[in-house]
Parts: C-alpha cells; sequence; structure tokens
C-alpha cells in the first residue's frame, strides 16, 4: 500500500492546446515523475463536465515521503525535467503531498 500521494492539479493553456499538453504529460512527464526514487505509479483524472483542472495522483512508497518532496525540488532545481508543453501557469499547478492516515485493518 501507498504510504502517501502527490496530488497534482493543472490545465492546459487553451483549448487549442489541450492535445499538446495531454501527449506532454502523458508521455514524457509522468515517465519523468516515475524516475524519482519513491514514486511508483501514476494516474491522471480528466473533469467529468470538461470544466476544471486536470488531476494527477501519484502514489508514494517511502518511509519519509519528506525526502521524496527533497527528490522531487533537486531534480527539478537540476533541470531534470522536459519543458512542459501547453501548461497553463496562471493559476499556476496545484502540488500537494499527502501521507496515508489509513489505521490498519485488525
Amino acid at each position: 500500500m501507498a504510504k502517501g500521494i502527490l496530488y497534482v492539479e493543472s490545465r492546459p493553456n487553451s483549448p487549442e492546446e489541450a492535445a499538446a499538453f495531454t501527449s506532454w504529460y502523458d508521455r514524457t512527464h509522468m515517465k519523468e515523475m516515475l524516475g524519482i526514487d519513491g514514486i511508483v505509479s501514476a494516474r491522471r483524472f480528466a473533469p467529468v463536465t470538461g470544466d476544471g483542472p486536470f488531476v494527477a495522483i501519484y502514489e508514494i512508497e517511502a518511509e519519509d515521503i519528506a525526502l521524496v518532496q527533497a527528490r522531487l525540488g533537486e531534480t527539478t532545481k537540476a533541470g531534470g525535467f522536459s519543458p512542459p508543453v501547453g501548461l497553463s501557469t496562471d493559476p499556476p499547478p496545484t502540488v500537494r503531498f499527502y501521507r496515508d492516515i489509513t489505521a490498519p485493518a485488525p
């Protein structure tokens, strides 16, 4: 079971750039994210109504989620990710780390 997740909300710059944004995210960015030690799976979700942000959920298998968060920051600062394609930065993506607090089943 995952020890935590990384939750990301993002949007394409425009409807015209949505296909390029989706292609970059699915074919490039998610694979790069899976290269971060501790991130073990990735899934994306689209809004049912077509309005609103896309959501990516990255499952984390690590005792120290802050360490995974630090690795992600180091990789970003070192230029370890390809430049985003069609990604809106206004508003910027929402990025949140969550730890699992589920009590084990008896």
